[in-house]
């Protein structure tokens, strides 16, 4: 008897590209900003990236997730949920540049958010953040700002935001 089908058997491996932070836990949007804005900064493309974490907190690798055009870039849950359910992450934080420097949130970003928000939940992978970086020292935080629903396990980014970057209570 003569196989006539063959079923193909493939590996899927993350590859590290050399690292861009320290191990210093991501407490607060402006520790996200830190670690990844000055890079983010440098291009003159949207990449929308996407920062896997350790449950304290500590990152565990960034992840392009796609590089786009002048002023969009085409965001998949597939895309950007792969890096983190193989690299074991606890949460992720969504980050994205506006070449024009300019970080107000679009209302792409705003549904874009709300959906990887969703699909986060389904995964038990919750979106902690999701941060516009602008130019100079600017950035937008959906999670500073209200735009960002968070459910499940409380962390130190939840409870950073619940206090405001001044450390006062919401």
């Amino acid at each position: 008897m003569e196989k006539e089908h063959k079923l193909k058997v493939v590996s899927i491996r993350l590859v590290d590209d050399p690292p861009l932070f320290s191990k210093k836990p991501l407490l607060t949007s402006a520790d996200a900003v830190e670690v990844i804005g000055e890079e983010l900064q440098k291009y003159d493309r949207e990449l929308f990236c996407i920062l896997n974490l350790r449950t304290n907190g500590q990152v565990i690798n960034m992840n392009i997730v796609s590089t786009g055009t002048l002023n969009a870039a085409l965001v998949h849950p597939r895309e950007v949920f792969k890096s983190a359910i193989l690299s074991n992450a606890s949460d992720i934080i969504l980050i994205h540049n506006h070449p024009s420097g300019n970080c107000a949130p679009s209302s792409l970003d705003v549904q874009i958010t709300e959906n990887l928000r969703k699909c986060g939940e389904l995964l038990g992978i919750p979106v902690k953040d999701h941060i516009i970086i602008g130019s100079g020292k600017a950035y937008y935080s959906f999670l500073e700002n209200g735009l960002l629903k968070q459910t499940g396990k409380s962390t130190g980014m939840n409870i950073a935001a619940e206090k405001g970057m001044n450390g006062q209570t919401r």
